[in-house]
């Protein structure tokens, strides 16, 4: 039979343990926060899943993002090897951007953040 000192360190354990569990939880989400932070990664990787894109075509499939802000968050999402930037030697050149197998990985959790915003949508709005 354990002594009551005994069933406080293993409660005392365990306890340490789970928030262990949590601190890395929550140091993983904030990661993954912090690649897609701000209003326009995740449509970029969005679009980007549908097929390779220019610029321009990203421009006009993303309503209301600028170019300028198009244009850091391509590199944003380049620096962390979610889309790959290729340069073909045209006059002018031709640049098309695309997903790379480290984004693509990030279909089901857009997925499903899809599909959460569609029931979002309907709770709040109804419609």
């Amino acid at each position: 039979m354990h002594s009551v000192k005994q069933q406080a360190m293993a409660k005392r354990s365990q306890e340490d343990h789970t928030q262990a569990e949590c601190l890395k939880r929550m140091l993983a989400v904030k990661d993954a926060v912090n690649v897609l932070e701000g209003r326009w990664k995740v449509l970029i990787i969005v679009a980007l899943a549908f097929g390779k894109k220019r610029f321009k075509e990203l421009s006009k499939d993303i309503p209301g993002i600028t170019d300028k802000s198009l244009s850091k968050e391509l590199k944003d999402l380049e620096m962390n090897k979610l889309i790959t930037r290729t340069v073909y030697d045209t006059f002018p050149p031709t640049v098309e951007y695309s997903i790379t197998p480290h984004g693509a990985t990030l279909e089901k959790v857009v997925t499903e953040l899809g599909q959460w915003g569609e029931f979002h949508r309907k709770k709040i709005i109804g419609k």
